[in-house]
């Protein structure tokens, strides 16, 4: 389970140390990929891979689900951590979230979410009256 906020920096090669309380649970891989709120998403590979086979069952005949395909998979880049435990994060998904150098990881129970630091100052916020809208 993914849990926590992690302020770290990628470096000029675009390698991100993954914190190390995560570390454990990607060291079989990783699968990065475009996040639906312009953050990225990174997954273990097997959780990726629980998610690809969802994505699968939906029908190509219906735009939404197409497009969904190409977002989660087109841009997508596979890794395993280096003895370090740092990942590369591909340039194209770096400029779509906005990515320069600092960024926030934070757990969300079975993936994870890279955040630029400073987008993610400006998300996080004490109270959100929709989240009542949820029912939990």
């Amino acid at each position: 389970m993914f849990l926590g906020r992690y302020e770290h920096s990628i470096d000029a090669k675009g390698r991100l140390t993954i914190p190390a309380k995560f570390r454990g649970d990607l060291a079989s891989g990783t699968v990065v990929t475009k996040g639906i709120d312009r953050c990225l998403f990174l997954f273990p590979t097997a959780e990726f891979e629980t998610l690809a086979a969802r994505i699968r069952e939906l029908p190509i005949t219906r735009e939404e689900a197409r497009e969904f395909r190409r977002q989660m998979f087109a841009d997508a880049g596979a890794d395993i951590p280096d003895k370090q435990g740092r990942i590369i994060v591909p340039p194209y998904l770096r400029e779509y979230a906005g990515i320069d150098n600092q960024v926030i990881v934070i757990g969300l129970d079975t993936y994870i979410e890279i955040w630029p630091a400073e987008t993610w100052k400006n998300r996080d916020t004490p109270d959100n009256p929709q989240w009542e809208q949820l029912g939990i």
